[in-house]
């Protein structure tokens, strides 16, 4: 198992970040397919303010370029990904079009 943490900012507006949360309680199932059928097998967002934390467990032969190929064909990831743009923004360090930005541990109680 792989685990991954990413960040991401919703657009600071309270009927927005509403709407983005009502989307998340329940996924369309074509988007949880897509999800599994790429390797990860438990996500979680959690939100402080207009500010996502992610947390990815995968199996070993995760890749997120496999996961952004599959993605690619699918006319439904893309139209779900379309309309999640009106709900977030780019962190300010993140490049053209990038959305989640992979974290980096900077600390586990484990490795004291």
């Amino acid at each position: 198992m792989k685990r991954y943490t990413l960040a991401l900012d919703l657009v600071d507006d309270p009927q927005l970040i509403a709407e983005y949360e009502a989307y998340h309680k329940k996924i369309w199932d074509e988007i949880a397919k897509s999800i599994t059928d790429a390797g990860i097998t438990e996500m979680e967002i959690y939100r402080v303010g207009n500010r996502l934390f992610m947390i990815m467990d995968t199996t070993d032969e995760f890749s997120f370029e496999k996961k952004s190929a599959m993605d690619a064909d699918n006319p439904k990831v893309q139209e779900w990904e379309a309309l999640m743009w009106k709900y977030q923004q780019a962190l300010p360090m993140a490049k053209t079009g990038e959305k989640w930005i992979l974290m980096e541990r900077i600390f586990k109680l484990t490795d004291q």
